[in-house]
């Protein structure tokens, strides 16, 4: 039945579905999971707690932190809580670490079967920043992850799947290799940890260095896509040029090339250089190639879609990872050239 059949026009619908809008927006009750992306801006203050801190991996990851001069300020492990591990303080949850650390960051290292308990205990402890590196989530908890990020503003999620995020300037979290990474103004955001750590060597090898870089990971549901990393990076006053990796399947890559597209309508905005490259162009249909998320079905998630909608947005897409450093190095000189 329409609206205008009890007597109320349309234009007082939206007058009152505004309001509601503006008053749940007042209280927080409508404030969007995007309000979190400014969580991925870390630096060398940030302190960072480790879930699952005394297993195996967890216990190397975290000295590696600890080396490079993260502030890792304890962890959670249930069966060790009261515990020191690394110097460090050992919780029995991650409710307790909260409070007695503050933390502003998690890295969990846990098992793919139980990582999904990880990750929505630190959604439900408000941690501002989530990092989630197992391979092999079951997809159906992946899609819990999903409906419990956007239920909420407080945390963002960079996984599951996901070599982590990193500050060369002192902070990492995540299993990345600190010593290729150098402090500059180039940011990388990439689906896939291996071409991340190229993207970051390349950039260092030119003598660039990099702001931040992001891996959001490969798999099928992730908690950040690019278009996130790019609302962040393209509006921080650190980073002069972006370096955007992806790969085959979904639509990542295509959304953010729409949104670099309208960024770049508006003269009067700072327009970043940003080169981009694309994985697996020669990847059959119908067959996972390496990550989950890798998967061209129905016609859709081709390489070639993603390279013409990036290209078309102004991106500077190179066939080869190789050339991403030169390429940038380039662009760098031609935006300082015409300052």
């Amino acid at each position: 039945m329409s609206a205008g059949s009890h007597g109320v026009n349309a234009a007082e619908i939206t007058a009152q579905l505004q309001q509601m809008r503006a008053d749940l927006s007042v209280t927080g009750f409508l404030q969007g999971y995007e309000d979190s992306i400014s969580n991925l801006l870390i630096h060398k203050d940030t302190k960072v707690i480790c879930q699952g801190f005394t297993g195996k991996a967890g216990t190397f990851h975290a000295q590696e932190a600890l080396d490079y001069g993260t502030q890792m300020v304890g962890g959670v492990s249930p069966k060790k809580a009261g515990q020191t591990h690394l110097g460090l303080p050992v919780f029995g949850s991650v409710k307790e670490a909260v409070r007695e650390t503050k933390p502003d960051a998690s890295v969990i290292y846990v098992p793919p079967t139980i990582a999904v308990d990880a990750i929505l205990e630190a959604i439900e402890n408000e941690i501002g920043l989530i990092v989630c590196v197992a391979e092999g989530i079951p997809e159906a908890d992946q899609i819990k992850i999903v409906h419990a990020l956007r239920s909420q503003s407080k945390s963002r999620f960079l996984g599951p799947n996901c070599p982590g995020i990193i500050n060369p300037l002192g902070c990492k979290i995540g299993i990345q290799p600190g010593h290729i990474h150098r402090p500059g103004n180039i940011g990388i955001v990439s689906r896939s940890g291996t071409l991340s750590y190229e993207s970051a060597a390349q950039i260092t090898g030119v003598g660039l260095g990099q702001s931040v870089c992001i891996g959001i990971g490969g798999d099928p549901f992730p908690g950040t896509h690019h278009i996130d990393a790019l609302k962040v990076l393209l509006n921080d006053p650190n980073t002069k040029g972006i370096v955007l990796v992806g790969e085959i399947g979904g639509f990542m890559e295509e959304e953010a090339a729409e949104y670099i597209l309208e960024h770049r309508r508006f003269p009067n905005l700072n327009h970043k250089p940003i080169v981009g490259f694309i994985a697996g162009k020669t990847a059959p249909s119908e067959r996972r190639m390496g990550h989950a998320g890798a998967f061209i079905t129905r016609g859709k998630g081709f390489a070639s879609n993603k390279i013409s909608a990036l290209s078309r947005a102004g991106v500077i897409v190179v066939d080869s990872p190789s050339k991403i450093g030169s390429e940038m190095l380039k662009a760098m000189r031609l935006r300082t050239d015409n300052v």
